[in-house]
């Protein structure tokens, strides 16, 4: 079996991080690293060209985990979500293992994510700028909606085990 490298984009607050720890529950054999935390600044800018060396943390980090031989990477991060980022990051994996890609995107209602926000300890309207971004080509696309994070986390493993 080739490994697979689980790919979860999505808008903040949507549940990448929540439907990759269930996945890493569900699986032997698999290593979790969530992106976000390359990306953990303040003041926080997309924008800030000192976020390209988080691109390479992420790279860094993933052919690691693909290199230590585990059958499942999984890897939740909403930078993935621009096609330019995701395309820098994968390239720079370097492993001489054989991986295939499965790339999710998780979405939901403006008023879910309102929702999920405030119930993180947000306040004040949700910026909702990265849930209005289309998925990639590829991806498959979940809505989260009135499903809760095992019902999205079964959903997910359906796809990845019959690929």
């Amino acid at each position: 079996m080739k490994q697979k490298l689980i790919l979860i984009a999505g808008s903040p607050c949507v549940g990448k991080s929540a439907v990759g720890d269930r996945l890493l529950e569900s699986y032997d054999n698999c290593a979790f690293f969530d992106g976000d935390w390359a990306w953990c600044i303040h003041p926080f800018s997309v924008k800030d060209p000192r976020l390209r060396r988080g691109d390479k943390i992420m790279s860094f980090a993933l052919s690691t985990h693909l290199d230590s031989g585990f059958d499942y990477v999984i890897f939740p991060s909403v930078v993935i979500i621009g096609a330019e980022i995701r395309r820098r990051i994968l390239e720079d994996i370097v492993t001489e293992r054989e991986f295939i890609t499965i790339p999710f995107t998780l979405k939901c209602s403006e008023e879910t994510l309102q929702k999920r926000y405030e119930k993180r300890g947000g306040t004040g309207k949700v910026d909702l700028q990265w849930l209005k971004a289309e998925p990639l080509p590829g991806d498959f696309a979940i809505d989260t909606d009135g499903k809760s994070i095992d019902q999205v986390a079964a959903e997910m493993r359906g796809i990845i085990d019959g690929i």
